[in-house]
């Protein structure tokens, strides 16, 4: 699992430059790039080539693309904290001087993905829960967390320290989730070319994290990658010289469950319950009280 949770881009690197409400000082110059001194703006890799477009279109672009947009207020208000959350820890992380590559939706896109009839309406809810948030993170003893979310879990969420193999994850603790196991997308069943397939190892919520395949032993994420499953958590049954895979949720199953989240949404929690409920022991904090210091050696 580890190999797969340190790749970058998986679940913190969405890479993205600080709005303007933010000071950032690096290499003894400001790192925000704006247009005309009002409107910040970042530099993306789409189509195989970079543009520039506004942090507010990249942030919503993502945003639509991350979660359905019939989903509750609140549920996406909380979807929007993650996303900005990610976006400040991969820019303290990495850096400045990276092109962008987090895929996100252009509003043309929105439009073919929902549909005229709905886009209009899905936009502006878009745009309200990034607005409605704006300059709120997620951070844990002073820190920014890492974010991670998934659309399905199996009925709980995983421990961020059994998946990372680390103690840096308190905050990232398996949570119930039992309404998941009522959506009709729960279950998903597909055949694999080959056999002699085993599951040798899962965590403590039912993910995988070992699978044999042969002679050979492959991480649960790079078993799931290779063979496009929906799950992380899964069962390997042969039947006629191929393999049947049983699939429970949609995702890695590490940090928020958008289902659960939109049920809670629906049960009238705000968008800071559904990030507690997910974040053990965070704060929500407004971005303008995050500075990164200039370098003292100019470096």
């Amino acid at each position: 699992m580890r190999k797969y949770f340190r790749q970058a881009g998986y679940f913190a690197a969405i890479l993205i430059l600080l709005p303007y409400v933010v000071t950032i000082l690096l290499n003894g110059r400001s790192s925000l790039a704006q247009d005309n001194g009002t409107s910040p703006y970042v530099t993306v890799k789409s189509d195989e080539k970079n543009r520039k477009i506004s942090l507010d279109e990249y942030g919503i672009g993502i945003l639509a693309k991350e979660i359905e947009g019939d989903a509750e207020e609140e549920a996406l208000k909380a979807q929007a904290v993650l996303i900005r959350t990610s976006i400040y820890k991969s820019i303290q992380d990495e850096g400045t001087s990276t092109v962008l590559t987090k895929e996100y939706w252009t509003r043309q896109q929105m439009e073919s993905n929902w549909g005229a009839d709905h886009y209009g309406e899905y936009y502006e809810k878009m745009k309200a829960a990034w607005d409605e948030t704006r300059g709120q993170v997620l951070m844990y003893d002073g820190r920014l967390i890492l974010t991670p979310y998934h659309r399905l879990s199996n009925g709980k969420t995983r421990s961020g320290n059994e998946v990372f193999g680390s103690e840096e994850y308190p905050y990232l603790q398996s949570r119930e989730c039992p309404e998941d196991v009522e959506a009709k997308e729960e279950m998903t069943v597909s055949m694999i070319q080959g056999s002699d397939m085993e599951v040798t190892g899962t965590d403590n919520a039912g993910y995988v994290t070992e699978v044999r395949c042969g002679s050979e032993t492959v991480n649960g994420e790079e078993f799931r990658r290779t063979y496009h499953l929906a799950s992380s958590c899964f069962t390997l049954q042969d039947y006629d010289g191929k393999t049947r895979v049983t699939a429970k949720g949609i995702g890695h199953g590490l940090g928020m469950s958008q289902y659960t989240a939109k049920k809670m949404a629906e049960e009238g929690k705000s968008c800071e319950e559904i990030l507690q409920y997910f974040f053990t022991d965070v704060s929500l904090e407004e971005v303008t009280d995050i500075v990164i210091e200039k370098n003292e050696k100019g470096e």
